[in-house]
């Protein structure tokens, strides 16, 4: 998935940790080949293939693990009014094309790439678990949540195996089931532009923004994550940290923060139970800090 995952776990004895680890590395690796944009032969990709047929394409049988990622993130592009949305591949495309020669993407691109978007396009059948995406050249891309999704899935594996005090990182982004002994929580140090340690038990955490990664066009900057509703990377510096019952739901909502901005996104959090967040502009000098109601109870001060 683009990033190093780390386990920290408790365990009665060397050999039930080590076999524990190796069944959780395991299983994230099976669905990195499943939910992975960059893997051609993954079956993300394959199911973004099928779609050439445009309102004609078949419906197309999945995975369990397919399906469930693309049915909570239809769940959230639908609470979040579109600013988290797993069919912007051809966006991501289009942009990453522009990060790398230095310009915008023409009017033109961007009107054709805009005719494959859409979350409305995907449609899903629970019972049949199928998917069918019903415009041509659609291309899905899971960046914003499969990594919290795999999080959620080692947690699980752990804990069918008996591990149920553990810890999981993918690349910054955090899932803990029970706290280590004799503590009532762990302590997870959440980096970017101001740093805050939080004391989490059976929860997760995730954060996104452009702290360190982004790109200046034509004396403006603009971030790696794409606003599916314009295709160009989000303009205001922010950084969103988002506190959710799931890696999942925490990884997806931390994307749409960045799009929807600080006083929408905050708002939506506050409706969210369960959920608390924490976002970072950098547009003003100092930068400042905004924290949905709830988040103090779970920041070491």
């Amino acid at each position: 998935m683009g990033t190093t995952f780390r386990l920290v776990l408790y365990a009665p004895d060397p050999e039930s940790a080590g076999a524990a680890a190796e069944a959780a590395f395991e299983r994230i690796a099976d669905l990195d080949a499943s939910l992975s944009d960059y893997d051609a032969a993954s079956e993300l990709r394959r199911l973004s293939a099928a779609s050439q047929g445009g309102a004609m394409a078949a419906p197309v049988e999945v995975s369990r693990e397919l399906f469930e990622v693309l049915a909570h993130a239809r769940q959230v592009s639908e609470r979040t009014d579109g600013a988290f949305d797993v069919t912007v591949g051809p966006f991501v495309r289009l942009w990453r094309r522009s990060a790398r020669q230095g310009e915008l993407p023409s009017a033109a691109r961007l009107s054709a790439a805009a005719l494959a978007v859409g979350y409305q396009h995907v449609v899903l059948d629970e019972d049949a678990r199928t998917v069918r995406l019903q415009c041509g050249g659609m291309r899905l891309d899971l960046g914003g949540i499969a990594k919290g999704y795999a999080l959620d899935e080692a947690l699980a594996v752990l804990r069918d195996l008996g591990i149920d005090r553990a810890l999981v990182d993918g690349g910054g982004d955090v899932a803990v089931g029970e706290p280590p002994p004799g503590s009532a929580g762990w302590r997870v140090a959440v980096e970017g532009s101001a740093s805050v340690t939080l004391i989490l038990a059976r929860a997760a955490v995730a954060t996104s923004g452009d702290a360190y990664r982004g790109v200046t066009i034509d004396g403006v900057r603009y971030s790696h994550v794409v606003d599916p509703r314009t295709g160009l990377g989000v303009t205001s510096r922010i950084t969103a940290t988002v506190v959710a019952p799931t890696g999942m739901h925490a990884d997806a909502l931390a994307s749409a923060l960045c799009v929807l901005g600080t006083e929408a996104g905050l708002a939506l959090i506050e409706t969210q139970a369960g959920v608390e967040a924490r976002v970072v502009t950098e547009e003003g000098r100092p930068r400042s800090a905004y924290e949905t109601s709830g988040f103090v109870q779970i920041r070491v001060r």
